[in-house]
């Protein structure tokens, strides 16, 4: 028996939420059915319900069985297949996301890491949490909010169940969890007259241990990472041509719209009239 698998696709802009649900499913294996190698252009992670099978990644073999699972990395060749005596049933999740790589690393899961053992642990759970994303699948008006719903809620078991537990994993984990929420901060509110202070006393940081912190996760400073994303937005809201360069000043961040044209300049290396109108011109041909 193969339950067919539903598939949900978000709207274009999708791929800068946080989290981007493509589909999910469950089957019902044959002995020895297998796909690949082949690659994925996102993250999908498969859940065993029963039965055992083969994961094949980056020339290492894994075998799974029962309350184990794989996830399979972009861009990154693979092959799996049920076993020939005692072939599984799984389910799979497919999604992506500005922060999916982050969530995963928080369960102790990536390409050189690819494999996790939930047996015993939360398999009611899981199944229930399956269960309930297929089930979001048939709504009418509400499917979107109830599969990312199951998405964060298998996620959120499969970190508490074998996310990092030895102080230099935790360690790890909690840098990049403050680098989460102030990320989240800065794209939540880039529209408001924030600066660092603030952000250091969301996340209840030292302001210089909180930028260096930053630096050392994301590569830029806060400061820079909050002015470059105010400006991408607002190149983005200059497609909309009924809008003019002050209400775009506005709608980001800046009152003063001398400011925000000369900061603009500086990160995108034109004025916001002649990037506009490059922007139109490319759109018209």
């Amino acid at each position: 028996m193969v339950n067919e698998p539903f598939t949900f696709q978000f709207l274009p802009r999708a791929i800068n939420m946080d989290l981007k649900l493509y589909y999910c499913g469950a089957e019902n294996c044959q002995p020895g059915h297998s796909w690949g190698p082949g690659v994925k252009d996102h993250y999908k992670i498969h859940y065993v319900s029963s039965g055992k099978g083969t994961f094949i990644c980056d020339g290492r073999t894994y075998e799974i069985k029962q309350g184990g699972g794989f996830l399979i990395c972009p861009d990154t060749s693979c092959t799996y297949q049920a076993d020939a005596d005692d072939p599984w049933s799984y389910s799979w999740v497919a999604f992506n996301g500005m922060h999916a790589e982050t969530y995963l690393k928080r369960a102790g899961l990536s390409r050189s890491q690819p494999v996790f053992d939930c047996a015993g642990a939360a398999e009611v759970e899981i199944a229930n949490c399956f269960a309930g994303m297929l089930a979001a699948g048939h709504s009418e008006n509400s499917r979107d909010i109830k599969l990312l719903s199951g998405l964060y809620e298998f996620l959120g078991l499969i970190i508490d169940t074998v996310g990092p537990k030895t102080p230099e994993e935790y360690a790890i984990n909690v840098k990049e969890h403050y680098i989460h929420q102030a990320v989240n901060f800065i794209e939540m509110n880039y529209s408001h007259s924030i600066n660092i202070e603030d952000l250091a006393s969301e996340l209840n940081l030292n302001r210089k241990y909180m930028s260096k912190l930053f630096k050392e996760i994301v590569g830029v400073t806060p400061q820079n990472y909050l002015i470059r994303y105010r400006m991408e937005r607002a190149a983005e809201l200059m497609k909309n041509t009924t809008l003019s360069i002050g209400e775009i000043a506005q709608s980001v961040g800046y009152p003063d719209q001398l400011l925000f044209s000369r900061m603009f300049k500086k990160v995108m290396g034109a004025a916001p009239r002649e990037h506009r109108k490059l922007a139109v011109d490319r759109a018209s041909v």
